[in-house]
């Protein structure tokens, strides 16, 4: 059974994660709250039956130049100081649950959460910061786009993901 996706709560243990990323793990134990409670981020985890906490990601707001776009999609938008996006700002799968696609899970969510709020609040892209390499390598298989001068920040269009998710469900 997958495991169920909820907003981080105070009966959530989080003790025993561990991703192989010590700065996410100690975010996740140490700060994730006082980031909730602050109204910087939202925190939602994966909760295993069995295991408890196996993953978890942030949503933030966010906003970001014309000028931090590639060239293609710039020209296309009009010419606000910012541009509108939600942050995937961490999201990581406890390396007890490696394998079991948990982290495409978390996104899969994480996309489908920011849609649903693009109802009401304009957003013109999601962005994640991915920590290393093969993270930022896990998001453009998804389609992600880097930064033209940042390659860990990268970005997918709000209608590309409605489209990518809208056709993983059918």
């Amino acid at each position: 059974m997958p495991p169920v996706i909820e907003p981080l709560g105070r009966h959530h243990d989080r003790s025993g994660f561990s991703s192989g990323q010590p700065a996410l793990d100690d975010w996740l134990r140490h700060r994730a709250s006082q980031d909730e409670k602050r109204n910087i981020a939202r925190v939602f985890v994966a909760v295993d039956g069995d295991l408890g906490v196996v993953g978890f990601y942030s949503l933030s707001t966010f906003t970001f130049s014309l000028d931090d776009l590639p060239e293609e999609v710039s020209r296309k938008l009009p010419r606000y100081d910012a541009i509108p996006a939600a942050l995937i700002g961490r999201l990581a799968r406890d390396l007890r649950v490696r394998g079991r696609r948990i982290g495409e899970l978390l996104l899969a969510d994480a996309v489908r959460r920011i849609l649903d709020a693009s109802r009401s609040v304009a957003v013109f892209a999601i962005v994640v910061e991915a920590k290393d390499e093969p993270a930022a390598a896990f998001y453009r298989g998804f389609g992600f786009i880097s930064f033209p001068a940042r390659a860990r920040r990268l970005f997918l269009p709000t209608p590309v993901a409605a489209a990518a998710l809208s056709s993983a469900i059918k």
